[in-house]
């Protein structure tokens, strides 16, 4: 083309660099990317806050503190006969107000464990509690730990509903999550130990997801599962009756250990992780940086 029939505009300009292009990241195609950034950020985030491990408490995110049961129950008892309705909503807040023994008790627990940790001599935080970052039983334990001067992890994750971060969380280790598979893992990756609060379908598929993957020898590492609450799951999970059916051996029963009270659960928490993570480290316990620790 001679100069003289060069046009003076031509329609191509500098095209964005992919990495800023958001109609790819947003897009079907870049959801490899999407998925690995779920798993690259919290890394990032937890090398620089310095956190090897974590103990994850599991509930029920519909549990109220005792302090607001109680004030919802005077409130609607002081109402009872002014309004269609009130005593189905007076007998649901007397329910809420026996519930929310569980939201202290979970309270008390993180901060008893989170008091303990900070005796350990370690140049990482170690058995740093963790939560799915919302309300109720998770609410409770990250204020537990934050009352007790640690930091705590909320592993929020991103709903229709809109499931809010609670004020407890460490704001360095406060996440969101799209993918729910993303968020187990990072239950996972670093937990020593679970603790079970009673809770519905969401605390029952974390609970048997890691006790599915304990019984089948797919960690390697030694993971406490502390179920919480006997009186509760003994109504609504039949343990025995999975035995005696046939469907888990005898021996599966072991996976779980059981506590009613904060002080009982927390001597078997800090008897099980001195034992197999202080005392008698694991490869995890001894590996300085926690990319290289596996599931």
């Amino acid at each position: 083309m001679n100069e003289k029939d060069r046009p003076d505009t031509h329609p191509n300009q500098r095209a964005p660099l992919a990495y800023e292009n958001r109609r790819f990241l947003n897009g079907p195609d870049g959801r490899s990317l999407r998925i690995l950034a779920e798993y690259l950020e919290p890394l990032s985030k937890f090398r620089r806050e310095r956190i090897q491990d974590t103990i994850v408490f599991f509930g029920s995110a519909r549990f109220h503190s005792r302090e607001d049961a109680e004030t919802t129950l005077r409130r609607l008892q002081k109402a009872t006969g002014n309004a269609a309705g009130i005593p189905d909503a007076l007998r649901s807040a007397e329910c809420d107000l026996a519930m929310s023994r569980y939201y202290e008790d979970a309270r008390r627990l993180a901060f008893l464990i989170s008091k303990w940790t900070q005796t350990i001599a370690q140049p990482r935080h170690r058995f740093v509690v963790c939560t799915g970052g919302g309300p109720g039983i998770m609410e409770a334990a990250n204020r537990g730990a934050s009352e007790a001067g640690s930091k705590t992890i909320g592993l929020n994750i991103h709903l229709p509903f809109e499931q809010v971060p609670n004020a407890y969380i460490t704001p360095e280790l406060n996440f969101e999550f799209h993918y729910f598979f993303m968020r187990k893992l990072w239950f996972a990756y670093l937990a020593k130990a679970l603790v079970v609060f009673p809770g519905g379908f969401g605390t029952f598929d974390e609970m048997f997801e890691l006790l599915t993957l304990s019984q089948t020898q797919k960690l390697a590492k030694h993971i406490s599962v502390l179920v919480y609450g006997k009186d509760y799951w003994s109504k609504v999970v039949n343990f025995q009756e999975l035995v005696d059916a046939g469907t888990i051996s005898p021996s599966d029963l072991n996976l779980i250990q059981w506590a009613d009270t904060p002080e009982e659960a927390f001597e078997i928490l800090r008897s099980d992780l001195e034992r197999h993570h202080i005392e008698h480290p694991s490869a995890s316990d001894k590996e300085p940086d926690i990319a290289k620790t596996r599931l």
